[in-house]
This record gives C-alpha cells, sequence and structure tokens, in this order.
C-alpha cells in the first residue's frame, strides 16, 4: 500500500480506494477513480511494483478493495499514516512528526519532475487542475540548481 502511493503519486484516499479491476498488470497503467473534484485519472507504475501487486494478489484476503483489511473492509486512511510512520522510524529516519502518505506523495512529485523537467507531465500525474497547485515542486530543483551553479568555479 505505501510502495503504490509512493511509485503512483496516489493520495492516500486514492489507494484505499483502489479497486484490483482498476489495475492493469500487463501494461502498469493505474485508473485513478473520482477522487478529488469527480476527476478520473490515468498513472502509470513500473515492473517491479506491478509484480509486487501480482504477488499481493495472491494472498489479499478476498475483498473487492485492492488493499482491504483482514476482514475483507476497506482500510481507512489513518491505517496509511501508520504505516507509514511505522516504516520511517524502522528506516531510522529523523524528524518523524514531518513524514506523512504525502511526503510520499511529494516525494514522487519532485523525483518525476527531476526526470523529466515537466511541470505539466507532473501536474497531469498529480491530477492537479491548477498548474499554480503543482508548482512547489519546482522549488527544491530551484534550489538545487542555485547550489550547482553557486559551486561551478569553487
Amino acid at each position: 500500500m505505501v510502495r503504490a502511493q509512493l511509485s503512483a503519486g496516489l493520495r492516500p484516499g486514492e489507494v484505499v480506494a483502489l479497486r484490483p479491476e482498476h489495475v492493469n498488470f500487463n501494461s502498469g497503467r493505474i485508473d485513478v477513480r473520482e477522487w478529488k473534484g469527480a476527476k478520473d485519472r490515468v498513472v502509470f507504475v513500473g515492473k517491479r511494483l506491478v509484480e509486487d501487486l501480482q504477488n499481493w494478489m495472491e494472498r489479499r484476503p478476498e475483498s473487492e478493495w485492492l488493499f482491504p483489511t483482514s476482514k475483507g473492509t476497506k482500510v481507512d486512511t489513518s491505517h496509511l499514516r501508520r504505516s507509514v510512520k511505522r516504516y520511517a522510524r524502522e528506516a531510522g529516519l529523523e524528524e518523524l512528526d514531518r513524514i506523512s502518505p504525502h511526503t510520499l506523495r511529494h516525494t514522487f512529485a519532485t523525483k518525476l519532475y527531476r526526470e523529466t523537467g515537466s511541470i505539466r507531465r507532473v501536474q497531469k500525474a498529480l491530477g492537479h487542475s491548477d498548474l499554480s497547485t503543482t508548482m512547489i515542486y519546482t522549488h527544491v530543483v530551484d534550489e538545487e540548481l542555485e547550489a550547482d551553479m553557486k559551486g561551478l568555479w569553487e
């Protein structure tokens, strides 16, 4: 569940609302259905996550949800928050109070922006209707550029 959020940049509510039929295991396409603003969108994930999801499908509890509780009911987003905190603690990360599921979404967006250099692609992947909402992810790259340029001749 946590890896799916990080790999696809999904909101917590989108992760827990996923159903097996939303995932195309051949193409890595995930259909994110009617979440924020009642807008559907499509995201794509890599082979590693697809394999993890296929393995999960073989052992998950019977349910309409991709990531159900052990009883087959829908997981609450608070469970996802607790899982992210637990994994961060186990990884020895500092400032645990600043780490949340949104941190994973932010990490995804920053990595996608670094890889593509396209704020429009990040906007589409995150499902933002307003580009100004997406622009926050450019500051990290701008800070890196500043440091690189200042150190160029030192």
